[in-house]
């Protein structure tokens, strides 16, 4: 318990500036649909005559922009990708910063397994991606209402939160597998956030080339579509099986793999 206080002490002034960030990007977004909205310019037109390519790199996909939940659902990918890196850079620090900062000993000398240790700091970084992830459905469930026209938007926004929080958790055990199994902790964070950056261009380039479709698998950004959410879809229960089995397998790596390394000290 006290290895887990610290690390959510030592995590305390980082999660408020990424909530902040969280914040100022759903406002000012939500604020760019206010202007577009009140200039009686329609939006659906206006994106109708950018060429399909840039529509994809943008993440505009196939959303009714005439509405705030539609609206929404397009700034949803780029809220996505913050989070990710937030997941991604608190998995890998959390597990490699003794190592990193050469500390190692103080902890190990304490008298406490190294699962005891995982645990603590894991459940610390599940608490921290945890947190944005409800500031950014409290912010996001405000900003929508204030600006939606008596639309159903609520199940809407949970559903995004919930594949947001599957994103999330994917990329914070794949910074926390990169730190346990790597051999240079001070690198951990950079490797895992290069896969992540990896894995989200090639969301890209998958919706710009469609017959790379079967790429999809490969990463997590394509396990959920925002479009298909908000539409009558839902969600697609192989990604979501997927989800968890990837889930599970970086956990056991994370344990395993800290448990067997010789600490640098």
């Amino acid at each position: 318990m006290n290895l887990f206080l610290r690390e959510m002490k030592s995590n305390r002034k980082s999660l408020i500036l990424w909530c902040i960030g969280i914040l100022f990007m759903v406002a000012a977004g939500m604020g760019k649909y206010a202007g577009f909205s009140g200039s009686g310019q329609s939006v659906n037109e206006i994106i109708s005559t950018i060429p399909g390519s840039l529509k994809a790199v943008l993440s505009f996909g196939s959303f009714d922009l005439t509405t705030a939940v539609g609206f929404y659902g397009m700034l949803f990918s780029y809220l996505a990708i913050m989070t990710a890196i937030h997941a991604t850079i608190i998995g890998a620090t959390i597990i490699s910063k003794e190592e990193r900062d050469k500390t190692s000993e103080f902890l190990m000398a304490k008298p406490v397994s190294r699962y005891s240790v995982v645990s603590a700091k894991l459940s610390a970084a599940f608490l921290n991606v945890l947190t944005v992830n409800l500031v950014t459905f409290a912010v996001s469930y405000l900003m929508v209402g204030y600006y939606s026209k008596n639309e159903a938007f609520a199940g809407d926004i949970l559903n995004l939160m919930l594949v947001m929080m599957a994103v999330q958790l994917i990329f914070m055990l794949a910074g926390s597998t990169a730190a346990a199994a790597g051999k240079r902790p001070r690198i951990a964070a950079s490797v895992a956030s290069g896969i992540m950056l990896a894995a989200y261009v090639l969301d890209k380039v998958i919706d710009l080339n469609k017959d790379l479709d079967f790429l999809k698998y490969l990463t997590p950004f394509k396990y959920f579509n925002a479009a298909k959410l908000l539409g009558d879809t839902g969600f697609e229960p192989v990604f979501v099986i997927l989800s968890v089995i990837i889930v599970l397998i970086l956990l056991y790596i994370t344990f395993v793999s800290y448990r067997k390394r010789d600490l640098s000290i």
